[in-house]
């Protein structure tokens, strides 16, 4: 690969150089840093003319973007991520190539095309977290949920349905929870109650709910612990989450799929469940009704 003097010379190094710029980037200089960070196989797989139309940048701008960090051009840059991919489990490059294809050759517009497309996006979802979430980051999440006195939950707007998995759940398994509703305006002041031995479970996706994004930020500098599950590294939950869950997000013509981060909320439930019962091999969530 050729570069230039210090140009990042792994794909961990490239997103350290990535965060620790970021906030100094240009506006489209950010959005490529989050294409980047949220679409790591897909950078790996495509031509940069096609990563240019999905992501709304112009093909050239990721060259000067590749050349500014260091590199002679793109492909320089998407060589880290291909090395990346090859080594991230047997067989998931070819599996990512044949998602590909079979997305790029879709000509059904049928409504279960729409149906097709986005369950085929979903499978690729659910399998990357398979890949690129740490078994350590999950217990140490759980872990805190297990120690927390209240667990308060705080997602808004697309993000509102995860959270409201995790009241049930949580509820079921007789844990206490406080859903910041932002209903009447009060999720701001009711999250002032929040203390450092209770844990902040905050969810959120593009684009931030600002009350959401106020209320992490202030939970983090009282010191409160934080479980996140947002779309990207560069997330405004990022800096603040104690743990952070990164769920990237495929582009979608008119609706993102909550899929992915729907699966690892109620793993993480089904998680705390097992210590909970002190049953690891079938921890039970009870139901409201008897079957």
């Amino acid at each position: 690969m050729k570069e230039k003097l210090g140009a990042p010379r792994d794909y961990e190094e490239l997103i350290r150089v990535i965060h620790d710029r970021y906030d100094e980037m240009s506006k489209s200089y950010q959005k490529i840093a989050v294409y980047l960070t949220q679409n790591p196989n897909d950078v790996a797989v495509r031509s940069v003319n096609a990563i240019g139309e999905t992501s709304g940048v112009h093909a050239s701008s990721f060259v000067r973007f590749a050349q500014a960090l260091g590199y002679e051009g793109f492909k320089d840059l998407q060589t880290l991520f291909q090395k990346r991919l090859s080594t991230a489990a047997p067989g998931f490059e070819a599996r990512i190539k044949a998602l590909e294809t079979e997305l790029g050759g879709r000509k059904d517009c049928s409504e279960a095309g729409f149906l097709h497309d986005l369950v085929v996006r979903d499978i690729a979802s659910l399998r990357e977290m398979l890949t690129d979430i740490p078994a350590e980051k999950l217990a140490e999440a759980v872990k805190l949920l297990e120690k927390a006195d209240v667990i308060y939950l705080l997602g808004q707007l697309r993000s509102a349905p995860v959270v409201e998995l995790l009241r049930y759940i949580l509820t079921m398994l007789g844990k206490r929870c406080v859903l910041l509703d932002p209903g009447g305006g009060l999720a701001t002041h009711m999250a002032r109650a929040i203390r450092k031995s209770d844990v902040l479970f905050a969810v959120s996706f593009r684009f931030y709910a600002n009350e959401v994004v106020n209320i992490v930020e202030d939970a983090a500098g009282r010191g409160i612990p934080i479980v996140a599950i947002s779309d990207s590294t560069l997330s405004p939950l990022a800096k603040s989450a104690s743990v952070l869950f990164a769920v990237p997000e495929h582009e979608y013509t008119f609706s993102r799929s909550l899929a992915a981060p729907m699966c690892l909320a109620q793993a993480l439930t089904v998680a705390l469940a097992a210590r909970l019962q002190n049953n690891a091999v079938s921890p039970r969530i009870p139901t409201v009704t008897a079957e």
